[in-house]
């Protein structure tokens, strides 16, 4: 990530709130397509990705396994960075991104009950249940300023917001008149046994560099996939473990768009572990 300023923070936005989704991250389901790539297998590629990963498109919240409930001490870590074009192609921010390798970053992210109303639809992890049944889904607000706040500092971001109207919609409010909007466009899951929960989300995030009296506005668009492998642990002090893998596409209005096409230009590897602060009915 680099460092914090008027000109760079947009650049680190691009490379660090690809969250959140993190949970978002945050932040996933739907089938894959008859014969598409597992995840177990996109993770044994890492980092020979020549693909973007198969999803289907998103609509409603993402229903996370039981035993994700609760207020969880959440600290990642980076621990690999590789630029599948370099030196021809790097994205901004990659190298200042080497000074995060192997440091621990914490924030605190939850995981809360949520009842559907009826009528209404949940991209549900778990199969099975009624509509009014409770699903264990991500505090996207929450999570989304607590994880942000973590890389970019507490007045580098002024709020997050989720869309009323579309959970897969959310917008960070930053210092100097910047907003990061990410939606939601595609996910899958796969959930391999009780113990472990594999999922991939794909988003586009919009960065708005808003107009002031001496700037004009600016905006940048580029795609973000992220694919997390949760696994509960033995470890009574850390029972969640994650292997997190961010990948940065570039996009079509990009100049290096048709070189690189679906395949990222920029590859995050990251280690999570959770512990409990608090529990919702674990």
């Amino acid at each position: 990530m680099e460092p914090v300023g008027k000109q760079l923070l947009w650049k680190r936005v691009r490379r660090n709130l690809v969250w959140l989704s993190l949970l978002a991250l945050v932040w996933l389901t739907c089938s894959g397509q008859a014969g598409a790539e597992t995840l177990t297998e996109r993770q044994q590629a890492y980092p020979n990705w020549q693909n973007k990963p198969p999803v289907q498109v998103s609509d409603g919240d993402l229903a996370y396994p039981s035993w994700m409930s609760g207020s969880w001490r959440m600290t990642s870590t980076l621990v690999d960075m590789v630029a599948p074009f370099a030196p021809e192609i790097v994205t901004p921010g990659f190298e200042g991104n080497r000074q995060f390798l192997y440091r621990p970053i914490e924030a605190i992210v939850r995981f809360i009950p949520h009842t559907l109303p009826k009528g209404s639809f949940l991209d549900r992890a778990i199969p099975g249940g009624d509509d009014d049944e409770v699903q264990i889904i991500a505090d996207r607000a929450f999570n989304g300023l607590s994880l942000a706040r973590a890389y970019l500092g507490e007045e580098g971001v002024k709020a997050v917001k989720v869309d009323p109207d579309n959970p897969n919609r959310q917008i960070t409010f930053l210092q100097g008149n910047q907003q990061l909007i990410s939606t939601v466009t595609g996910r899958k899951v796969e959930e391999p046994n009780s113990g472990s929960f594999a999922t991939t989300e794909v988003f586009q995030q919009f960065f708005r560099n808003l107009k002031t009296p001496d700037r004009e506005p600016a905006i940048y668009l580029n795609e973000v996939e992220n694919t997390t492998f949760y696994r509960k642990r033995s470890d009574p002090n850390f029972p969640i473990g994650a292997d997190q893998i961010t990948a940065i596409y570039l996009s079509p209005q990009d100049p290096n768009y048709f070189k690189t096409r679906d395949q990222p230009v920029a590859l995050y590897r990251y280690q999570l572990s959770f512990s409990s602060v608090d529990a919702y009915n674990r």
